[in-house]
């Protein structure tokens, strides 16, 4: 087996200094593009028809997180030359700590594979079985996407011409979340997301938990999963009842999810969520409040949605997705492009 991860890190550049939108729109826009043009240039006929859709493909939203069979061009058929280029393209769309993540998520791949050894008939457990697709032709002038997806990761990235490129649905997720064997015990890869959480509700005064707290146990899967079109409806207790300790914690937590990508998008999400107005951000709670147990929380405003479960596998499986109704799949901005190309 090839290795997977002998390649350095890509630097990715932080642009946070950078005052006009537009200025980062094309900054990021001509990393990603340039990126998926030098992988694409690296691969064969067969494997660039393999990992190649029309932007318009019903495939492009064909998300999820399970171990299923999956379209574009696994890592497991790549040359050592074809994964730099593609670990390259990943990392235009993550910040650091997200690209870390991201490959020790796909690194717990031959940890399960040795956990479920014995299991007949289970699924495939491989590091390389994480599939790299590009949806339309990476430029300037036209939208166009690409989707890097597996066990447990889902990154999408829709690039629109002269705007930000979208950046969800984005989901991580770890299995397990604690690794409680071998060398690498005690790994958490999404221990912070878990332990911000946690750190919230049980900062949470008694009247406070009566709104926070949802009775009962906690769901068993994400609700704002690949299938839902609508957003859940915002519960819980509203950020204008927290208090100024409260209300950093769940900024923490936000940006905990926001900044898994490239830093000047980021930045732009964040001050979106503060033009839409802060205090809209609802935080709820499900579950037991101890680690160990089964739990669950959702943040969400109008459209945005975080939402967290660990509850499977004795509570030791995690699941985290961030969802913007408005603007997976870059929908508010592609609208607004192709109503401009056609004078609409």
């Amino acid at each position: 087996m090839k290795p997977l991860f002998s390649f350095a890190v890509p630097a990715l550049v932080c642009l946070s200094t950078l005052t006009a939108p537009v200025l980062r729109a094309h900054e990021a826009s001509l990393e990603m593009a340039g990126a998926a043009q030098n992988w694409l240039s690296a691969l064969s006929p067969e494997q660039k028809t393999k990992a190649s859709f029309e932007f318009a493909d019903a495939e492009r939203a064909n998300w999820h997180f399970i171990p299923r069979a999956r379209k574009g061009l696994p890592i497991k058929e790549m040359t050592q030359e074809q994964r730099l280029l593609a670990h390259a393209l990943l990392s235009t769309g993550l910040s650091h700590q997200g690209y870390a993540k991201s490959v020790s998520i796909m690194s717990l791949e031959a940890i399960l594979a040795e956990l479920e050894k014995t299991r007949v008939n289970g699924p495939v457990r491989d590091p390389e079985l994480y599939f790299f697709s590009i949806f339309g032709q990476p430029s300037q002038e036209k939208p166009w996407g690409f989707r890097v997806e597996g066990h447990h990761l889902s990154l999408n990235f829709t690039v629109p011409p002269k705007a930000s490129p979208a950046l969800t649905p984005s989901f991580f997720g770890t299995n397990p979340g604690e690794v409680r064997q071998g060398p690498r015990s005690g790994t958490r890869i999404l221990s912070t997301e878990e332990d911000l959480g946690r750190s919230l509700v049980k900062s949470l005064t008694p009247d406070q938990i009566k709104k926070a707290v949802q009775p009962g146990d906690a769901p068993k899967e994400i609700l704002n999963d690949p299938a839902r079109t609508d957003p859940t409806k915002p519960e819980g207790l509203p950020r204008s009842e927290m208090n100024p300790a409260q209300t950093e914690l769940l900024a923490r937590l936000v940006r905990e999810y926001l900044n898994r990508h490239r830093p000047d998008i980021a930045a732009e999400e964040w001050a979106k969520l503060e033009k839409d107005g802060l205090d809209k951000l609802h935080f709820l709670w499900a579950g037991g409040l101890e680690k160990g147990q089964p739990h669950y929380y959702r943040i969400q405003g109008t459209s945005f949605v975080v939402e967290y479960d660990n509850t499977q596998n004795d509570a030791n499986h995690v699941h985290a997705v961030w969802r913007d109704f408005s603007h997976d799949f870059g929908r508010d901005v592609l609208k607004a492009h192709y109503e401009q190309a056609h004078g609409k």
